[in-house]
């Protein structure tokens, strides 16, 4: 629910000995999470349900130009375009307004 940052209410009411094993586990969340999911890691903090799709169709809502994927293929992000893409590598701008996340 709170990912690798906890609020400081609940860490007010945590032993050391609790305080200790949740640093642990973060670092070892963060060497684990740079180690999948290709160059720039894989997020597992970001959704609560586990997508049901790596690849997710969008929408662009305005111009953005070139947009290259992981295997090498170049796409132009053009506004009313739809494109296909790995849900991981458009996230970001879908946060920025660039694409929308087409729900079926």
């Amino acid at each position: 629910e709170y990912g690798s940052v906890l609020p400081n209410t609940i860490q007010f009411h945590m032993s050391a000995e609790e305080v200790e094993w949740f640093s642990r586990y973060k670092k070892s969340l963060a060497t684990y999470m740079r180690s999948v999911g290709g160059e720039e890691g894989l997020d597992l903090t970001q959704d609560i349900k586990p997508p049901k799709s790596l690849y997710i169709e969008v929408r662009c809502l305005r111009d953005h130009g070139e947009f290259e994927i992981d295997d090498g293929t170049t796409i132009l992000l053009k506004k009313n375009s739809q494109h296909f893409l790995p849900r991981w590598k458009c996230e970001q701008l879908i946060r920025q307004g660039v694409l929308e996340h087409i729900l079926s």
